[in-house]
């Protein structure tokens, strides 16, 4: 690590220019601090389907002044509405009331703003740059051609099937299969309203979420790109081979897979032209996310399953904490608060801090999300009997519950969350004991 003058500001490198990825950079050069995110992808195309920023998500955004540009185009839910299976019969609706939005938006629109606004501050994205090897004392991150990039932070952001995961870890730690696949689909409003269907004509103006549960299988339906498309989102036993994570769905193999359910639901399905089948997979809790001048973020080390919308979520916290830390590290060491000496040690303890706020956090969110798959794929028995009535009679104000998606502590904890202030406290109390020790060392 090279040698810095007391006004150098410290460098981060960011691998991936996922949601997460960009997050963190914005949330870097917001405290001054210079970013370069380093993407395999020779482009960055406008892929995926829609995507939820739940009120834990739309809190941070706020902070970090993007959300302007998210309500533009996205949608915002005021309920979330449980329906039954095979008839369509509602189970109950949840009013949604946080201390900030939740919205629904298009994966591509999202990533757009995000990528923008990163460019506007000054991030420097550097497209077709794939890491060969990175050393986690040095900070130097390997390419191809021998080329070298220098930093004082490295941020692995790299997803799932992440490459700094595994040279953190010295060995392979490729995700598991869950189970499940999902089929992913977008409609145009003009598409559904022409079926004709007064049902379908209200699902497409529904402000919120709507869901289907059913055994072993849910559907999920909302706006995006500011109502003019229909998001849908089917999961189902995965029966693609072992080892293949995506390939082209059968359009009847869908239909089939859902034709006892209700009347309207078939009907939308009936409009998919094409469908690509994706494999469900996550990854255990991992020890440690931090070595060195190396951190991990989002899925790179708690990846989850879509149960809960919050993975993306939570790469979003990650990463403007990741931001908060390091910007007040770097400040208390232009200020001269905090020597120099040993600043890679400095580093990995301000790391250690952003695992520390955050790994309790996401394993709770992880098994938050497997709980709330139980819940959504009950069979037909006695539990599922139990869990309607349950809904039918909640009143979403303080009730407990083995079930989490009905459960109002858990969901205050989840999405009510102000982790960025949680973050700085941290590092005030972080600060203190660097005092401490100093002046026990005079």
């Amino acid at each position: 690590m090279d040698n810095q003058t007391l006004n150098e500001n410290l460098k981060i490198c960011i691998i991936g220019a996922g949601i997460g990825g960009l997050t963190c950079a914005i949330a870097c050069r917001q405290q001054g601090l210079s970013v370069k995110v380093l993407e395999q992808a020779p482009e960055i195309l406008p892929i995926g389907a829609g995507i939820q920023i739940p009120p834990n998500a739309s809190r941070v955004l706020e902070s970090l002044g993007i959300l302007p540009s998210i309500r533009h185009v996205a949608c915002e839910m005021k309920t979330i509405k449980l329906r039954r299976y095979e008839n369509g019969a509602l189970l109950t609706s949840k009013p949604i009331k946080h201390q900030t939005p939740w919205f629904v938006i298009h994966r591509a629109d999202y990533h757009k703003i995000l990528l923008n606004r990163a460019k506007e501050l000054g991030v420097h994205v550097l497209l077709g740059s794939k890491v060969d090897r990175i050393d986690f004392n040095t900070g130097e991150a390997y390419l191809d051609q021998a080329v070298v990039v220098k930093s004082d932070v490295i941020i692995g952001a790299d997803g799932l099937w992440s490459t700094t995961r595994e040279s953190m870890l010295g060995r392979s730690s490729a995700p598991v299969e869950t189970g499940d696949l999902a089929y992913r689909a977008t409609f145009t409003r003009e598409q559904l309203e022409g079926l004709d269907e007064p049902r379908i004509t209200e699902l497409c103006n529904e402000p919120g979420v709507t869901a289907w549960l059913g055994p072993g299988k849910h559907c999920v339906l909302y706006q995006v790109q500011g109502g003019e498309q229909i998001n849908m989102v089917l999961i189902r036993p995965d029966d693609l081979a072992s080892g293949v994570r995506t390939e082209q769905g059968d359009i009847g193999e869908m239909k089939q897979t859902f034709e006892d359910w209700d009347g309207v639901l078939t009907k939308i399905i009936s409009c998919i032209p094409t469908v690509l089948k994706w494999k469900l997979m996550h990854h255990g809790e991992l020890d440690r996310w931090v070595k060195g001048c190396v951190a991990l973020l989002g899925d790179a080390c708690h990846p989850t399953l879509p149960y809960q919308a919050q993975g993306a979520a939570m790469a979003v916290e990650d990463g403007a904490i990741i931001g908060q830390l390091l910007g007040r590290l770097n400040q208390n060491l232009r200020d001269g608060n905090i020597n120099r000496h040993n600043l890679q040690g400095r580093i990995t303890s301000v790391l250690q801090l952003y695992e520390h706020c955050q790994k309790k956090r996401t394993t709770i969110n992880v098994q938050g999300a497997l709980n709330n798959r139980h819940f959504y794929h009950m069979s037909d028995g006695e539990e599922q009997r139990l869990r309607d009535h349950l809904l039918a009679h909640h009143t979403w104000t303080d009730e407990k519950s083995v079930y989490k998606w009905c459960d109002m502590s858990y969901s205050e904890e989840l999405l009510d969350a102000n982790v960025l202030e949680n973050a700085e406290k941290t590092f005030d109390d972080w600060v203190s004991t660097q005092w401490t020790k100093t002046r026990h060392s005079l």
